[in-house]
């Protein structure tokens, strides 16, 4: 009997973007009421943008900005999760399948507790994987920086990924 073997790889990804007036506050595909949203050459959402980061890095395929530079205005105002399922179906065609996504979202405010929930189903939806596998943490700065006044907000993001060598 053949034993099968797996290959595995992690991955980390980091995003952060600029609250603005006038844009609508998009994390992990899911709209959040504020009166601010983020600022990007897409629609902003760091949560996918940190996530497609850390998969294309565990899987040894570049990053965000090689596949979507934000100097062509094709990806100008684009939905993000219409990026992340591309790179979902990058990953596939190397046979990489997801083992677990961490993130954590850092934000002054809004405050995330009551929606953790619907971006952790969002995000576990978009992987194709099960809830269990997809984590979502909310941290605050204690007022340091660009994220503790409420300029911005930042995502970082470890997955671990596999696939089948055997």
């Amino acid at each position: 009997m053949t034993e099968i073997t797996y290959e595995y790889r992690s991955g980390i990804g980091t995003d952060i973007h600029r609250l603005v007036p006038d844009r609508r506050l998009m994390l992990g595909r899911v709209h959040i009421p504020f009166p601010l949203g983020l600022l990007g050459h897409s629609d902003g959402d760091v949560v996918l943008h940190a996530v497609i980061d850390a998969l294309l890095g565990a899987a040894g395929l570049g990053d965000i900005g090689m596949m979507f530079p934000d100097t062509d205005p094709q990806w100008k105002d684009a939905d993000s999760s219409e990026l992340f399922l591309r790179v979902r179906e990058h990953l596939k065609k190397y046979r990489w399948q997801l083992v677990n996504a961490d993130i954590i979202i850092h934000a002054e405010l809004p405050k995330l507790g009551p929606h953790k929930g619907q971006i952790r189903r969002s995000v576990a939806d978009l992987l194709d994987t099960d809830f269990a596998n997809v984590n979502i943490k909310a941290k605050t700065a204690e007022g340091l920086g660009p994220v503790g006044r409420a300029e911005a907000i930042e995502v970082t993001c470890v997955v671990l990924l596999k696939r089948r060598v055997k």
